[in-house]
């Protein structure tokens, strides 16, 4: 037995009133789309999945091109049965087909695999998930033979219910498991007499029941996973459960977070025990948080990296960057791309850093930028501290050895090396070179002149007197 997915994605979505082509909108960090395919590629290799593609055909392709799917394009968009009928070259190599709709984005690779397994074992030629919603208003219903029993009549249209069929709460999810040979030899029985002029795979059931061959359904065990959205709003609420149900497993699996509610956990999102994660934080993409960590308010991590025993403070926005153990950033740090803060490293309040690296234990905790900077262990970045790294043509690199010590208000200019152990004077600007164990000065001398001030205060205030007298 060999199984083909084939993942319907062509439609349009008009009730969204967007631009964007359905599948191509997100919740949970994730296009509906590529949640489908992730949940497919864990019952079938990628190659095995094909997506059927028609509005906006290219940028879905390419959207999604990297998981390694193939596609079959639906040039006019004449139903979802008339899709299938597009894939029927392309699926000569599977002797199962299951059907999955591309903007069903809660569904569960166990469902998907209870599915097969249901279906292979009732020798069924087309099996049906189904679904009982708490509403299941707008929803086509199944309708069984006999109460309990798997064997299915077939599947009726909302708009087609007549009183009696309305009461029943058993749904179609538009998700179904075929055996190829039998949907192929029937598929041209579908007709377009319904509202939309369409070809509708919905139809199948009632063909394939009176053709004589079997037809059944299995109901998902969860409602939610198999309900689509026809609008912004019903796609947030996919959304907030799909971030609820995040926050519920990593409770479990001993991650505090307070007031979930409040918190945006991206689909890809993993963290570690022990780890504590305040009201308003936001942790999107592909973050990886370890263990024993604390993640104060209004922070937000983005494809980040995050060992153990880091404390984030409040309001920091951290992206696409590497933090190790022990570290501990803001409050109202900025980590930009490729910025790489090694063990124990300190970043305080207002500061940012971009394609640097921070070797163990280095510390810059007020007020400064580094960007394009090597930076050794030990080292200490004064307030202020500027690497002057672009000449408004080209990015140049900084490099501060080990045990540095960088005086407050300095601007380093690149490029430009500090050798292990040297002192940078505050308020320098260092254009060349230091040497290790240097100390380097980079400003004017200073100058006093005694009684300035005063002898100015006095000419001022003569000169008010004069002003006032004439």
């Amino acid at each position: 037995m060999r199984l083909g997915i084939v993942i319907m994605a062509a439609g349009k979505g008009t009730r969204l009133k967007s631009k964007r082509a359905k599948v191509l909108h997100e919740i949970g960090g994730r296009l509906l789309l590529s949640h489908v395919i992730a949940a497919a590629a864990q019952v079938v290799p990628p190659r095995d999945i094909l997506v059927v593609v028609g509005h906006q055909a290219e940028a879905v392709q390419s959207a999604v091109r990297e998981t390694g799917v193939r596609f079959v394009e639906q040039e006019r968009q004449l139903g979802t049965g008339h899709a299938i009928q597009c894939a029927e070259r392309e699926t000569r190599e599977y002797s199962h087909l299951i059907v999955l709709s591309g903007d069903v984005p809660l569904l569960r690779p166990e469902t998907i695999l209870a599915l097969r397994d249901f279906h292979l074992r009732e020798k069924a030629a087309m099996t049906i998930l189904t679904a009982v919603p708490e509403d299941p208003a707008g929803y086509g219903r199944v309708l069984r033979k006999t109460p309990g029993e798997p064997e299915v009549l077939a599947i009726v249209e909302h708009k087609a219910l007549n009183a009696e069929q309305a009461g029943t709460g058993e749904i179609n999810s538009g998700i179904y498991a075929f055996e190829r040979a039998a949907l192929y030899s029937h598929i041209g029985r579908l007709q377009t007499d319904n509202a939309h002029r369409e070809l509708y795979l919905t139809d199948m059931a009632e063909i394939l029941a009176e053709a004589g061959e079997r037809v059944v359904a299995i109901e998902a065990g969860q409602a939610s996973e198999v309900l689509g959205a026809n609008t912004i709003a019903e796609m947030m609420e996919l959304d907030r459960e799909l971030r609820m149900n995040l926050a519920r497993r990593l409770m479990a699996e001993g991650v505090t977070i307070y007031r979930p509610e409040t918190v945006i956990l991206d689909a890809g999102v993993e963290v570690g025990p022990d780890t504590i994660i305040e009201p308003f934080v936001q942790l999107l993409g592909a973050t990886r948080v370890g263990s024993d960590c604390r993640i104060r308010s209004y922070s937000v991590l983005e494809n980040m990296t995050v060992g153990d025993h880091v404390l984030i403070q409040q309001s920091c926005v951290l992206e696409q960057s590497q933090v190790e153990k022990g570290a501990q950033i803001g409050p109202f740090a900025h980590l930009r791309p490729g910025s790489h803060l090694c063990e124990n490293v300190h970043l305080g309040n207002f500061v940012e850093t971009k394609k640097t690296r921070m070797g163990p234990g280095s510390k810059a905790n007020h007020l400064t930028y580094l960007g394009d900077a090597q930076i050794g262990s030990g080292v200490n970045i004064g307030a202020g501290t500027i690497t002057c790294n672009y000449d408004g043509v080209s990015k140049f690199p900084t490099v501060i050895g080990d045990r540095v010590f960088v005086g407050s208000d300095s601007a380093l200019v690149a490029p430009v090396s500090i050798g292990e152990g040297a002192y940078i004077g505050a308020g320098s600007v260092i254009t060349d070179d230091v040497p290790a164990d240097a100390l380097a000065l980079g400003r004017a001398r200073q100058t006093n002149k005694p009684d300035w001030a005063g002898n100015r205060r006095a000419q001022q205030e003569e000169a008010r007197k004069r002003g006032g007298s004439s």
